[in-house]
């Protein structure tokens, strides 16, 4: 019987506890395991290799995504550091121009150290892609929609580009879920997630997810995982396989807060521009509605200057201003002085990450509420305005 995707979040992996009949998989607070003899154990010998309770996360992952492998790791960037681990000195890699900070400044600052070289182009053409490629390229690593501009990547077209050249695509599908996108049914390798953010759902726990279908991926990476060491503890593992089982419902619940949003602030002048994949007016919108089956919780608008973004940011109550995202709670962040820091300036204002550009991740409160929020600070930016026009005159 094949189920659907909220059946399986609930289920897969997650059979009842075979001593009690718990139905919640249990807190495996264990480092090691007892053997019965040389050569003779139950399937666990210790956890930094094999846990229950991680098992069942991962099983969960894999059949969520639509993969056979999945694994569990400590945070978002641990799991991408063991994605990189694929790679030997030499090889190349074809990255998007536009992607999340902590990803540029691991490539940028720590990888490329080790002799493996990267090319970073604008994924909303795939013939930018195909052009980049060298004999020596060996991964694609695509994130769509992109952090924070909301680009998307066509993951059909760069898929077959990837099966063509042999190259491993890898897919941070963080933003989406796999509930709202799932890579490997357009050709990804790879999928990675920041559970951190929607999957962990409630900003409670840190944690990195990796699927794949192929089983000699599923090898190298499992080997890499247990000889580095970087998992999560069977508590950040619970709270994560408990947050699965609602992601469904939430993931609903953040998309239409985030499209009424959405079009409150497309309509508003004091945002020159704003981005979400579920605006008819947004460039990749026909894009979004093929390869996704819905168009998330972020948004990023432009208020048009950092004294506005400023007196926008401290003038949200609801939006807690804070990093991250995903959790129930909206949360407000400015990318420049936050998340996207180790971006360089140059390529942060080619991409339009502008000092007056602020990220939305539209949480689950009542809309009306959080529009309501968005309203008041909007006064205070008017303020500013006026003050600059005064200046000004």
């Amino acid at each position: 019987m094949a189920w659907k995707f909220s059946t399986k979040a609930i289920h897969a992996g997650q059979e009842p506890e075979e001593v009690t009949g718990a139905v919640n998989v249990p807190i495996f607070q264990t480092s090691t395991y007892a053997q019965q003899g040389i050569g003779q154990h139950k399937g666990w010998e210790y956890s930094r290799t094999h846990n229950p309770t991680r098992a069942a996360l991962e099983t969960c992952i894999a059949a969520l995504e639509g993969g056979t492998h999945g694994f569990a790791f400590s945070s978002g960037l641990a799991a991408l550091d063991a994605v990189m681990r694929l790679l030997n000195p030499g090889d190349h890699v074809v990255a998007g121009d536009d992607m999340y900070g902590g990803s540029f400044r691991l490539f940028d600052k720590v990888i490329r150290k080790y002799g493996v070289e990267f090319t970073y182009v604008d994924f909303t053409n795939p013939e930018n892609v195909k052009g980049a490629l060298r004999d020596e390229t060996r991964m694609i690593y695509a994130e769509t929609p992109t952090n924070p501009m909301m680009k998307l990547c066509d993951l059909q077209a760069i898929g077959t580009i990837a099966q063509e050249s042999g190259a491993l695509l890898v897919v941070d599908n963080t933003f989406m879920t796999p509930y709202l996108q799932r890579p490997l049914e357009f050709g990804a390798s790879i999928v990675l997630h920041s559970s951190t953010k929607y999957i962990g759902g409630h900003s409670d726990v840190i944690g990195g997810l990796l699927v794949t279908n192929k089983p000699e991926l599923a090898e190298q990476i499992g080997f890499h995982q247990n000889s580095c060491g970087a998992i999560p503890g069977p508590q950040d593992c619970y709270l994560t396989l408990r947050s699965l089982k609602t992601l469904s419902v939430r993931m609903d619940r953040h998309c239409s807060n985030a499209q009424l949003i959405a079009d409150y602030l497309s309509k508003n002048e004091e945002f020159r521009s704003v981005n979400y994949p579920g605006l008819e007016s947004f460039p990749q919108h026909e894009l979004a509605k093929r390869q996704m089956s819905g168009f998330g919780g972020m948004i990023s608008a432009d208020l048009g200057s950092l004294e506005r973004a400023k007196a926008f940011c401290r003038s949200v109550h609801l939006f807690f201003f804070a990093e991250s995202l995903g959790g129930v709670e909206s949360l407000l962040c400015h990318p420049v002085s936050m998340t996207h820091g180790a971006v360089p300036v140059e390529v942060r204002e080619r991409l339009g990450i502008t000092e007056g550009l602020v990220r939305f991740s539209v949480g689950i409160e009542d809309v009306n509420d959080l529009i309501e929020d968005i309203e008041s600070a909007l006064e205070a930016v008017r303020a500013v305005e006026q003050k600059e026009a005064t200046l000004d005159a």
